[in-house]
């Protein structure tokens, strides 16, 4: 719809064009012949409207409206009438061309309009001989370079906008996979630590075996539920669902129950007064947090953690500390994608980022998002 109201908008515009040519050629061809001397016969009119009016398809059939243009005007300057406003015509024809079609096809075409617009030189009613070469010349080169440049400006900005909807394309996979690697792997991990407790204790203790069995579906739903919520990102076609609560710090009790029951104690401590947040200030600190300790369960070993929060006026600030093995840790602790993943999320909000061993021993994870200060 928006194409088709787009070319009309052109049919009409070029329309206008024609129009406003023919115009200028019916009621300046007269003039011009009195400026130089020259009479404009009967016979020129027919040509000035000729050219005029195949401007109008210009832009749909440009190298036939050249064609039609180029041979009224060359027929007019050889039956001897006056330089006038039939150039505006060509001239119109020939940046169209330009403007509009491939360069190599435009060059050609609009050469050969300068060889047949150059036959009056030499040859007609009154040829002007070699001193009529470099304005006729001229009549192709100016617009055939504006044509030539507005199509390369047109051809940049086109480049442009694919490369930028690439990148935001990009960025978007980007943004998606990592959420779905924090929302797997922060499962799948707890779910992997419950299940070795329940093979643990399944033959001497069922019941507490049960327990985590239980744990294991209720982290899995969970997990599943958040995955949904994130993949419907890209599954433009079905609406979210509204009931599921977008992650947030606000989760921080229900991620602090799952660990718990994946061996995990959790301690939370909260500086300043909790309050609202972006959305999307609100969930880099919750992946942040989630990440960090889903690394806690994976390379720290038997340790417990403790989360920090701290709302300020002007941030929010979120740190991560374990009892594990720190800096003994495997390298992928410290180099792996998860770690990069935050450093990502927090750094394209404008914060920043830090983690490495801890001074007291463990590790650290800690990172600091501004937030607009409501006033």
């Amino acid at each position: 719809m928006d194409r088709e109201r787009g070319d009309r908008g052109r049919r009409l515009l070029d329309g206008l064009v024609a129009l406003a040519l023919l115009v200028i050629g019916l009621a300046g061809t007269a003039p011009a012949g009195l400026n130089q001397g020259v009479e404009a016969g009967p016979a020129a009119y027919p040509l000035v409207v000729v050219a005029a009016l195949a401007v109008a398809v210009r832009r749909r059939w440009p190298l036939a409206t050249l064609a039609v243009v180029t041979a009224a005007s060359t027929a007019y300057l050889v039956l001897g009438y006056p330089y006038g406003p039939i150039l505006l015509s060509f001239f119109v024809a020939v940046y169209t061309v330009a403007a509009y079609r491939p360069a190599r096809d435009a060059a050609v075409a609009n050469g050969v309009a300068l060889l047949v617009l150059l036959t009056h030189v030499f040859v007609g009613v009154r040829p002007p001989g070699l001193v009529g070469l470099m304005p006729a010349a001229a009549w192709v080169v100016v617009p055939f370079a504006v044509g030539v440049t507005v199509r390369l400006g047109r051809e940049n900005a086109a480049r442009s906008r694919t490369d930028e909807a690439r990148r935001l394309a990009d960025a978007e996979r980007l943004r998606v996979a990592r959420e779905v690697h924090d929302v797997v792997g922060h499962g799948l991990a707890a779910i992997h630590l419950q299940a070795e407790i329940a093979l643990h204790l399944l033959a001497r203790k069922p019941e507490q075996a049960e327990a985590a069995l239980t744990a294991i579906s209720r982290t899995s739903k969970e997990a599943l539920d958040e995955l949904r919520v994130t993949l419907t990102v890209v599954r433009r076609d079905e609406a979210a669902d509204e009931r599921a609560p977008a992650p947030g710090l606000a989760q921080l009790p229900q991620l602090r129950e799952r660990l718990a029951g994946a061996g995990l104690p959790v301690t939370v401590e909260v500086d300043g007064s909790p309050r609202p947040l972006p959305v999307a200030v609100d969930l880099a600190a919750y992946r942040v947090v989630q990440e960090a300790l889903t690394n806690v369960l994976r390379h720290a070993g038997p340790a417990t953690a403790t989360i920090r929060l701290r709302y300020a006026p002007t941030e929010v600030a979120v740190e991560v500390t374990d009892t594990g093995r720190g800096a003994a840790a495997p390298a992928g602790r410290a180099d792996g994608y998860g770690l990069a993943g935050m450093r990502e999320r927090v750094t394209a909000l404008g914060g920043s980022f830090a983690a490495g061993p801890a001074s007291a021993g463990g590790f650290r994870v800690s990172a600091t998002l501004p937030v607009e200060e409501v006033t």
